[in-house]
């Protein structure tokens, strides 16, 4: 277990580091072996329909390692496929493969949204939605949800009803589930959760604890398909986030962003051997999150982590500024071999799309989609 030697003023939140990510300087990124005099790429802020078409290929998808070379398409653009002003912060984007469609949550409105492939279709999918985070799909092809407001993770069944599948670990309540996953072979649900919901009414429902963890230490957990028992599988993190599986499922990877409220922490990906199919050893970083940006290391938060069928890890990034925000992609060995530049903080990531190569990026007031020649390694 990590001992946090130093926290920072309880009540932290998103917020409250939004302010103090406004004001870092921030830089642009020159790309490995680019000319170090040319101009680094910032990143292009008009999305909108009149804004004048992009010159392919694309100047804001960046390759950093050779390795990233294979994955990206020389006549496809980043796209705003929506954008709302009303939108506050848009996260946990699933991609639903029968029904064609991505679902992702607003949290601060207490929604969740849907974007339908056939022809770029938005609506509310579901409200109120117990200021849900992060969505996905089991392997019978039901919703599973992460309640900030509601401090637990709940399955949506076919009728529509609701199944709590966890609230309360060990007689205490869950600080406020973040992500989840599925794992295929005993249909298991493992879940992190942080907290950033008992922490701001924002997003949910302030604990008043006076203290930085909610109201338990912060871990990630496993649901038991067949018997519900929730299991701690590790809290050798301090605010464990986005979270996703290895093809092979013999690894999973955890962000930590718990540098928002601890001064100790670090700014990093995590990850964990995965042990019979049911527990985690030989937790190790993974990656920083750390990169230099005009010869000045910055280091920003990963949030939400997919794999793709190759191994490779792609992580949203944000709160540093132009050439940083967006998506990170992470070789299996960790480094870091390409990046996506958004012009807004990137919270999460999926694929989707009929061959699952279709890269969905929820930012902020937006939701963003890129065509790449990676496929996503898991249903969503």
């Amino acid at each position: 277990m990590i001992m946090h030697q130093k926290q920072k003023t309880a009540g932290l939140a998103r917020r409250d580091f939004l302010t103090a990510a406004a004001a870092i300087a921030v830089g642009a990124h020159a790309a490995v072996g680019q000319d170090k005099k040319a101009p680094s790429p910032k990143g292009r802020s008009d999305y909108g329909k009149d804004a004048p078409p992009v010159r392919y290929p694309d100047p804001d998808i960046l390759v950093l390692d050779d390795r990233f070379k294979k994955y990206k398409l020389g006549n496809s653009a980043i796209r705003r496929v929506y954008h709302s002003k009303d939108m506050l912060w848009a996260e946990g984007p699933a991609w639903n493969g029968v029904g064609r469609y991505l679902l992702w949550s607003d949290i601060p409105n207490n929604v969740q949204m849907r974007y339908l492939e056939e022809d770029g279709h938005v609506s509310t999918f579901r409200h109120p939605s117990g200021n849900s985070n992060g969505n996905t799909f089991d392997w019978a092809g039901r919703q599973i949800a992460c309640e900030h407001g509601n401090r637990r993770v709940v399955r949506y069944e076919y009728d529509g009803t609701i199944t709590v599948l966890a609230h309360k670990v060990n007689g205490k309540e869950l600080n406020a589930p973040n992500d989840a996953v599925v794992h295929p072979d005993d249909g298991a649900i493992w879940f992190t959760d942080p907290g950033y919901g008992s922490l701001m009414n924002y997003e949910g429902h302030k604990a008043n604890t006076g203290s930085v963890q909610p109201l338990q230490k912060e871990a990630v957990y496993r649901i038991d398909a067949k018997t519900g028992k929730i299991t701690k599988l590790t809290d050798e993190i301090y605010k464990p986030n986005g979270l996703c599986f290895s093809p092979d499922y013999k690894k999973l990877y955890v962000a930590d962003t718990g540098a928002s409220h601890y001064d100790d922490a670090p700014r990093n990906i995590k990850v964990w051997d995965i042990d019979n199919g049911k527990k985690l050893k030989n937790g190790r970083e993974f990656t920083s999150m750390a990169l230099e940006i005009d010869g000045e290391e910055k280091a920003g938060f990963a949030d939400g982590i997919r794999a793709d069928k190759d191994g490779n890890v792609w992580a949203s990034a944000g709160w540093v500024g132009a050439g940083y925000d967006g998506v990170h992609i992470f070789a299996p060995d960790g480094t870091r071999i390409g990046q996506i530049l958004l012009p807004e903080i990137c919270s999460n990531v999926c694929f989707g799309g009929t061959k699952r190569n279709r890269l969905f990026m929820t930012g902020s007031q937006s939701l963003y989609a890129l065509y790449t020649e990676a496929i996503g390694a898991h249903i969503t």
